[in-house]
């Protein structure tokens, strides 16, 4: 017990004080500790999140990020393998408080598609084989399950005819290319190398692999989602829970994730790993945070970085780290996954109250009836304050959905959504100018542009 404390309380006030005191017997103990955990992890200022939490406390270095120096080195200077002990000291660490929305409310310096002069290239259609090799190699990994069942139901969203877009593998690809791109034309004084480092022989391999853990971590995201939101409906047709059960749906997406842990282990780069493993952790912080009803437009889109765009962001990052390219460069493609995500997921608000179920997959205003108040409610709650108690009580009685609906339309709501997701893809496009141009390059501008035109 004291080792537990010490490793999950945060504080005297603690989350689970009450289920190490004897007095506390059976379902007072589940209530105590699901309402205390929902409480705190909600909480984006919850000391549990803290580098100064005691359950973060060092022993002997081996809770250090893998970016800090080697902690048994003295000096700055000192190297293990002729590396020195740091790499890039967690390049961008992104304290997720400025989502610009002021850039939207007040106007800004929209860019010029025209004034960019970019190659005439589609994202798909130029890595059309790439993608083709990425299913195949991710129907491979996931074949291996062991069991014929498990395998069908991990498999479920693979098959040609219901594996979607691939968004974020998709971006991982564009982005190695065009990494590689500008690196293979550059000059001794246009390098975006980091000084003191090569390149790994087969470095395109390893971030078409990343790009299938990508892939796998938002498979499994899916399954499990699908689970808590009681979903019938994924990508046009029935969700793997409904066709498999609960219980195989969610072992199928556990079996993702291991799969996507020992593809990851192999991959044998130590920064990459604690990238890429921070991508779970933040989904499960913005499930959590989703709980919640008395939410803000700046906690409502930092929980949609955790729950969308981390995925994005810090793949995009992994694939800079794998090439060691500069921490300018690890900070665009960051910044690039980032800002394409939040955009991507704004217009997802959007589309639940303007699409349909066939260009959807799924119903229209899903997220009003599973009680979620989405950018778009929160906006028009500005303008319609009588939507606030709705958003409390999530929709709960009979007729809120259609009096939210009614207030939600006659506001603005759904166009300064549109506007934010605007901003958002600007941001991605400017964060890409420090590449030389190229068709990869311009590729990933376009493919900011259709994230925020898309009508499914």
């Amino acid at each position: 017990q004291q080792y537990l404390r010490k490793r999950l309380l945060s504080s005297s006030t603690t989350v689970l004080e009450d289920f190490f005191d004897s007095t506390v017997k059976g379902e007072a103990v589940q209530n105590v500790v699901k309402n205390r955990i929902i409480e705190t992890v909600t909480d984006s200022q919850s000391p549990i999140w803290s580098e100064n939490n005691p359950a973060q406390s060092r022993l002997n270095g081996i809770d250090d990020p893998v970016s800090a120096p080697f902690p048994h080195l003295n000096g700055a200077n000192e190297t293990v393998n002729g590396v020195n002990g740091v790499r890039y000291q967690h390049a961008y660490k992104d304290p997720l408080d400025e989502w610009f929305l002021k850039d939207a409310e007040q106007g800004r310096n929209k860019l010029d598609k025209d004034q960019l002069n970019l190659h005439k290239v589609d994202p798909f259609e130029l890595t059309r084989n790439d993608m083709v090799d990425l299913t195949s190699g991710l129907r491979d990994l996931v074949s291996q399950a062991g069991h014929p069942l498990l395998a069908s139901a991990a498999e479920y969203f693979f098959a040609e005819s219901s594996a979607g877009k691939k968004v974020r593998p998709l971006m991982v690809l564009l982005l190695s290319h065009a990494m590689n791109a500008h690196q293979s034309k550059a000059s001794n004084g246009s390098s975006i190398l980091k000084s003191g480092y090569h390149q790994r022989s087969d470095l395109f391999d390893a971030q078409r692999r990343l790009a299938e853990i990508a892939e796998m971590i938002h498979t499994a995201s899916l399954f499990h989602d699908d689970v808590i939101d009681k979903s019938e409906l994924r990508r046009g047709k029935p969700s793997a829970n409904a066709v498999f059960g609960n219980k195989m749906a969610i072992l199928a997406g556990d079996f993702l994730l291991a799969r996507a842990s020992i593809c990851l282990a192999r991959l044998r780069d130590v920064e990459v790993v604690e990238t890429m493993s921070t991508i779970i952790e933040h989904l499960v912080r913005g499930e959590v945070m989703q709980t919640k009803s008395n939410v803000t437009i700046e906690t409502y889109l930092k929980k949609n970085y955790f729950k969308t765009a981390s995925l994005m962001a810090n793949s995009c990052k992994s694939a800079a780290i794998l090439g060691n390219y500069s921490i300018e460069v690890v900070d665009a493609a960051y910044l690039y996954g980032k800002h394409v995500g939040v955009a991507f997921q704004l217009v997802d608000d959007v589309l639940d109250f303007e699409g349909n179920l066939d260009t959807l997959g799924k119903p229209v205003c899903a997220d009003l009836n599973a009680g979620l108040a989405t950018a778009p409610v929160l906006f028009a709650a500005e303008e319609f304050p009588v939507l606030e108690t709705l958003i409390a009580r999530k929709f709960s009685n009979e007729g809120d959905v259609e009096e939210a609906l009614h207030y939600i339309t006659q506001s603005q709501g759904m166009a300064r959504t549109k506007v934010l997701a605007q901003v958002h893809a600007e941001r991605a496009i400017s964060a890409l100018l420090c590449l030389d141009k190229s068709e990869h390059r311009d590729a990933l501008i376009h493919l900011a542009y259709k994230v925020v035109d898309r009508s499914t």
